[in-house]
């Protein structure tokens, strides 16, 4: 699978050979799915908590007598059913993440890359080089027509060119590692270097 490979500057480089099964799937709404929810879960923080009756700063005194008020058996002001009381079943601090193997992770990312792919949305450029400008980086930007893209770079990322990128709203860049499902799929452009190819063929394979 051929794919034409382009400069910053909207002109030719030539072309690149993609493989077949990182780019050339059928892409599976079920195995995104559940990937980008196992990515979600995960980026949950959790921490949301009420107190109990247990945890609720009121005394233990019973509120009145047990028998003869003609009105319920109450113990306590904590109880859940008064103002102020302790929260029945209430969310505690847990972790929402869940497992998901090694192999359907790298699944997913095959399917979100090929899913880039079929809707003619993988841009493969040579190289990200930068002399830091963010008003240069963005004019090339908005003559390639990139709104909101996500470029993923090689083992590390060019530092000029981030430096540059920083302040440019809608584009994001990521070292190969970083690649995931969840950001590639919200963007609306997927540009990867030539580096970005060599080293995804080799994490994913």
């Amino acid at each position: 699978m051929k794919l034409d490979v382009i400069k910053l500057d909207g002109a030719k480089a030539g072309s690149v050979d993609l493989d077949e099964a990182l780019f050339g799937l059928e892409p599976r709404a079920d195995i995104l799915h559940r990937v980008v929810r196992w990515q979600r879960n995960n980026a949950q923080a959790g921490t949301h908590k009420v107190k109990t009756r247990s945890e609720v700063n009121y005394s233990t005194k019973k509120i009145y007598r047990q028998k003869g008020t003609g009105g319920a058996r109450h113990g306590a002001r904590s109880a859940p059913i008064f103002r102020g009381g302790g929260v029945y079943k209430g969310p505690k601090v847990r972790s929402h993440g869940h497992e998901l193997t090694k192999k359907f992770r790298k699944l997913g990312l095959c399917h979100a890359l090929s899913a880039k792919m079929k809707a003619g949305e993988l841009v493969i450029i040579d190289d990200v080089s930068s002399d830091g400008k963010t008003s240069a980086l963005a004019k090339q930007v908005a003559n390639l027509g990139w709104k909101r893209a996500l470029i993923i770079d090689g083992a590390t990322v060019n530092e000029t060119f981030a430096q540059a990128a920083r302040n440019i709203d809608g584009l994001d860049i990521l070292p190969t590692m970083g690649a995931n499902v969840y950001d590639i799929l919200k963007r609306d452009t997927l540009v990867i270097t030539k580096a970005g190819v060599e080293a995804l063929e080799a994490r994913l394979k």
